[in-house]
């Protein structure tokens, strides 16, 4: 039997905006979380998760929030939910407060134990939505996972595309007599980055591809620098790419397409295609031998293997006086058409391509 997944989804700062008071007891602070409805909806009409609602309502049928300020506006976003094509399988409220400590209260899961240890269901795919530290130690404590608003760009739209398209996370272990590489990427993370390639500007040149390229990107990579610096660049290249085409998938939603920049007194222009078809053209002079401790041969020898990695077409264009400004400049701007590139729609989940195959 197919186990199911379901959605534990807070309402308050969810799906509905939290007032200064944390209550909605009349329909004058009733306002919906922007693109809650389209994405809801979305979810709910393709994917197939059980809704189930869990919400804190402090005091709730106390003096302080008596019940009847309470079912009316509930019933409306409850009513206004079901318009758009949203509906709830189990709603799931607590009354207590903070100091009751009682185990129904979120974080506690008194509320959701026929959930719990039920073959039925499957805990470990499913998710908390929510907006607190609170749905965050649910998650945990029902041993699912969690997507909370507010987390470093995560709103509706960012939930309902990793819950149909799912995580773009790809990891490449690289090994030779040469070098020894380890590179994770997430292709839709915040900008995190840990390099450590023993090449102190080359590290600096792949910062930039985090920063300006909103991923995440860890690169470990052991080279035979006594040696020289060319196998610790083409290697840690090649890793690269491969992550990028892994971390792609089937590329379906993608933009494909990718951009220049100006820095200072240099103009970079990096245009891309991920295609499949692997191809550099590279038209940039460099008048020092080296930038750093990176060599400037190196620079076309690292594009050229991300290129052949990641099956992408890439065409790079700089000009300018300062050879640090050039190639940083081109390194920003491939930053910037990654991220273009690889920006996903799920509205329009299609290959971009009339062939059919990328």
């Amino acid at each position: 039997m197919k186990q199911q997944k379901l959605l534990f989804i807070d309402r308050d700062g969810t799906l509905i905006e939290e007032p200064a008071d944390e209550q909605i007891d009349d329909f004058g602070k009733l306002k919906f979380v922007k693109g809650v409805f389209r994405n809801l909806s979305f979810i709910r009409q393709k994917l197939d998760f059980r809704f189930v609602m869990v919400s804190n309502q402090d005091g709730l049928g106390t003096s302080s929030f008596p019940e009847d300020t309470f079912w009316p506006v509930h019933n409306f976003i409850l009513q206004t939910l079901e318009g758009e094509g949203v509906t709830f399988d189990d709603i799931k409220i607590d009354p207590h407060f903070p100091e009751d400590n009682h185990p129904n209260r979120k974080p506690g899961t008194g509320m959701l134990t026929e959930y719990l240890n039920n073959d039925q269901y499957d805990i470990a795919n499913s998710y908390v939505i929510g907006d607190r530290d609170t749905d965050r130690q649910l998650a945990k404590n029902l041993g699912c996972k969690a997507l909370i608003l507010g987390d470093e760009g995560m709103d509706w739209e960012k939930i309902a595309e990793l819950l149909f398209a799912g995580e773009r996370i790809a990891h490449v272990k690289r090994t030779t007599r040469e070098t020894d590489i380890d590179v994770c990427l997430n292709l839709d993370g915040t900008g995190k980055c840990d390099i450590q390639t023993g090449l102190g500007f080359f590290d600096h040149m792949l910062e930039q591809i985090v920063k300006h390229g909103m991923m995440d990107l860890q690169i470990h990579t052991n080279g035979d620098l006594n040696v020289d610096e060319h196998h610790t660049i083409e290697d840690t290249a090649l890793a690269l790419g491969e992550c990028l085409l892994k971390a792609l998938g089937d590329k379906r939603g993608i933009e494909r397409y990718g951009y220049c920049l100006p820095m200072d007194d240099c103009l970079c222009q990096v245009a891309l295609d991920f295609g499949g078809r692997p191809w550099l053209v590279w038209d940039a002079e460099f008048h020092r031998e080296h930038v750093g401790d990176m060599p400037t041969e190196m620079f076309l020898h690292f594009f050229k293997s991300l290129s052949d990695a990641a099956r992408m077409n890439l065409n790079i264009k700089a000009e300018g006086q300062n050879e640090h400004h050039k190639i940083e400049g081109i390194f920003k701007a491939l930053a910037r058409s990654l991220r273009m590139a690889v920006r996903r729609d799920i509205y329009h989940y299609e290959l971009p391509s009339t062939k059919g195959a990328l």
